[in-house]
């Protein structure tokens, strides 16, 4: 039995981002709201400890790109855990659930095939105003993933 102290420190651990290297891919569709998400998803990465020469940010065009730069970067085997940020809105046709579906399985594949973690902050929202809604949360929530999922898997060997 686990008392409250020592599971209170593992979930501290868990969170401790010191020594760890993240990449982070941010798609420039809808910039606005992705510019935030990698802002806030740097700014807790910082936070959290990992070293800002150790954060690796790249662009793409948009969210059908970012399993395909994940990729590349997977296969560097130089990151303990990689992020997807971008901002799909859905239209007047079918493209949204297209662009939302194939980019979803994208980053899911890339994390299976390199069983590497992969925190996906690609929002999937109504309008705007629900993408500007959860920018900033969903920015901090990616880079808590990354870190507790890093960990874990340094853990699981």
């Amino acid at each position: 039995m686990f008392s409250k102290d020592s599971a209170t420190l593992e979930a501290t651990d868990r969170l401790n981002g010191r020594g760890l290297t993240i990449g982070i891919v941010q798609a420039r569709f809808n910039q606005g709201v992705t510019e935030a998400l990698a802002q806030a998803c740097r700014d807790e990465l910082l936070r959290l400890g990992v070293a800002d020469k150790n954060i690796h940010l790249v662009q793409v065009p948009g969210a059908l790109e970012v399993p395909v730069a994940l990729l590349a970067m997977a296969a560097k085997l130089k990151y303990d855990a990689l992020v997807a940020l971008g901002c799909i809105i859905r239209g007047e046709t079918y493209h949204f659930e297209l662009v939302a579906n194939e980019s979803g399985a994208g980053v899911s594949r890339v994390a299976l095939d390199y069983q590497l973690p992969i925190a996906n902050a690609i929002l999937t929202t109504e309008n705007l105003a629900q993408a500007q809604a959860r920018q900033q949360d969903k920015g901090r929530d990616a880079a808590r993933v990354a870190v507790e999922m890093a960990n874990l898997m340094d853990q699981l060997g």
